[in-house]
């Protein structure tokens, strides 16, 4: 037990790892840094690319559904309108029907 003891504040006495350096070096050549590439984010490896595609199908199926629930909704409205416009022929047909009758 005193051994380990010693030997545990001996480490840290000759090898201090200060928080800054050491999460600096961890992340220096982490997959997907374009730091550590010369080309920069485009010339990343196989994981990369394909996650990077696989953002993309994601988004692209994304704004489809969200484009599909516009159109969807836009063609209930339309549909609203169309109803709203037969009404109102309706009601001008009663009002000038209702409105020769008395005249007569």
């Amino acid at each position: 037990m005193l051994r380990t003891s010693i030997i545990k504040s001996a480490r840290a006495v000759v090898a201090p790892r200060y928080f800054s350096v050491s999460a600096l070096r961890m992340t220096e050549g982490a997959t997907g840094s374009a730091a550590s590439r010369p080309t920069g984010s485009a010339g990343g490896d196989a994981f990369t690319k394909r996650e990077a595609a696989s953002e993309e199908l994601y988004i692209r199926q994304e704004e489809r559904a969200k484009l599909l629930a516009i159109k969807a909704k836009l063609k209930q409205q339309r549909q609203h309108m169309e109803d709203l416009d037969k009404h109102i022929d309706d009601v001008i047909k009663e009002s000038e029907a209702s409105g020769q009758g008395e005249s007569k």
